[in-house]
């Protein structure tokens, strides 16, 4: 039985750990933005990290590197770079020229859905283009340029946490070997070994995720192109790679590869831009509900059902950054569950605070 002191000092010991917590997490989430950055940077990290081994893996025999960590992690952010380049140089000079067009036929596009509304009586008279632009509602200057600001500075925000990513992902695959071993330090030594396990597990998860986001882009790109060349969509090899990269985005991504081959498609006729927007749905329920969770079941080994609900829960609590974030997310959680319940099974309990 305790004491009266003993259960006063454990009665203290219980109240300073539970401030202590609620201390910390209202200080994470104060810092939420700058935590999911830090975030944002581990998970890239993890997930490149067997790729940079891979370029610097020992040369057999004297077992020296064969370039240095840095110039492996330098050599993927060249690539990466070359690679965006690359995409936007394909990009950019259709789109330009497809909006010129577009520009260009949107008086006769015009005339032609007005055409469409008086016969079927919606419409008793027709109207000049000018004239519908004029009879728009008009907001506020004072709204346009505090919309603009905020445009502005969400473009700046982005930027710089863009650069703030990009560094700190470039800093932790540098030090990941030495802040490893760090924290390994405040584990109990009977358990470093199923830690290291552990960790390792979750990277290749990770990266497998990483992969898998790779080939769900160009399972995406290659369908879009297909199927947007059969039905004879011009530039269609853009709007592909404007489908392949949205794949990255869940829920907004394809959403903006279709709306992009719509507003392609509408340039040709009303018709086509119908049957692009039917085959677009199509493509996005067979990716959204049949491939994103097959494919991420046999690469990440989390089950199709667990992918829906992470996606549904992310994209609920933290929007795209969520729904982004939340496969990963569970593909580390799920390593956690399984090496506490191994840690159960073999005897080990875990200490409690009380």
């Amino acid at each position: 039985m305790l004491s009266d002191r003993d259960y006063s000092r454990r009665m203290i010991q219980t109240v300073l750990t539970v401030a202590g917590i609620a201390i910390v997490l209202a200080l994470l989430w104060a810092a939420r933005e700058a935590v999911l950055l830090v975030y944002v940077s581990a998970l890239i990290a993890m997930g490149f990290s067997p790729l940079v081994k891979l370029i610097e893996r020992p040369r057999p025999g004297n077992g020296r590197r064969r370039v240095p960590r840095w110039l492996a992690i330098l050599s993927i952010y060249a690539v990466i770079v070359g690679g965006v380049v690359l995409l936007g140089l394909l990009i950019i000079p259709p789109l330009v020229a497809q909006g010129q067009m577009l520009w260009a036929s949107l008086p006769a596009q015009f005339n032609r859905f007005q055409t469409f509304l008086i016969h079927y009586g919606l419409m008793t008279h027709r109207v000049t283009l000018e004239e519908a632009v004029q009879s728009a509602p008009a907001g506020s200057s004072g709204n346009a340029v505090g919309t603009a600001l905020v445009a502005i500075s969400s473009l700046i925000g982005g930027v710089f946490g863009l650069i703030t990513i990009l560094i700190l992902t470039f800093y932790l695959l540098i030090e990941a070997g030495s802040m490893f071993d760090y924290l390994m330090r405040f584990a109990p030594a009977d358990r470093r070994d199923d830690l290291a396990v552990a960790a390792r597990a979750a990277v290749t998860k990770v990266s497998a995720w990483l992969r898998a986001q790779f080939v769900l882009a160009g399972v995406m790109g290659t369908f879009s192109a297909i199927g947007l060349g059969l039905m004879g969509v011009p530039y269609f090899y853009v709007i592909a790679l404007v489908a392949a990269v949205g794949e990255t985005i869940p829920i907004v991504g394809p959403v903006i590869g279709g709306i992009s081959a719509v507003a392609v498609a509408i340039t040709v006729s009303p018709r086509l831009a119908v049957m692009v927007g039917i085959y677009f749905l199509v493509l996005h329920q067979l990716e959204a509900n049949i491939l994103v969770p097959k494919i991420m079941e046999r690469s990440v080994g989390v089950s199709p059902v667990a992918v829906l609900i992470a996606l549904l829960v992310g994209g609920a609590l933290w929007g795209l950054a969520g729904a982004i974030l939340a496969i990963p997310t569970v593909a580390i959680l799920s390593v956690i569950v399984e090496e506490f319940v191994v840690a159960r099974e073999a005897g080990f309990q875990p200490e409690r605070s009380v």
